[in-house]
């Protein structure tokens, strides 16, 4: 089962927010955006929170998965000594 971001309901208009059977509510605001423009809100605008997994659930569930290497760096950890 994928791992979705929820956010806080708060009343406001969050485009991430899912309804009970986990779709997207304003799903239009992700279909009209360009590839370009989902890469730079993922990374540097309002997604630039979400984890790696939500980042990926929600990239498959739009279906732009081939953003997810764009999208979702691998972390490089250094060596324990």
């Amino acid at each position: 089962m994928a791992t979705f971001y929820r956010p806080p309901f708060e009343g406001d208009d969050n485009p991430f927010m899912r309804d009970g059977d986990d779709k997207l509510i304003r799903r239009s605001y992700w279909l009209d955006m360009s590839d370009r423009s989902i890469v730079m809100i993922m990374t540097q605008g309002i997604g630039s929170a979400l984890s790696a997994d939500e980042k990926r659930a929600h990239l498959e569930d739009i279906r732009r998965p081939h953003l997810v290497a764009q999208i979702c760096t691998v972390e490089i950890l250094p060596p324990e000594r």
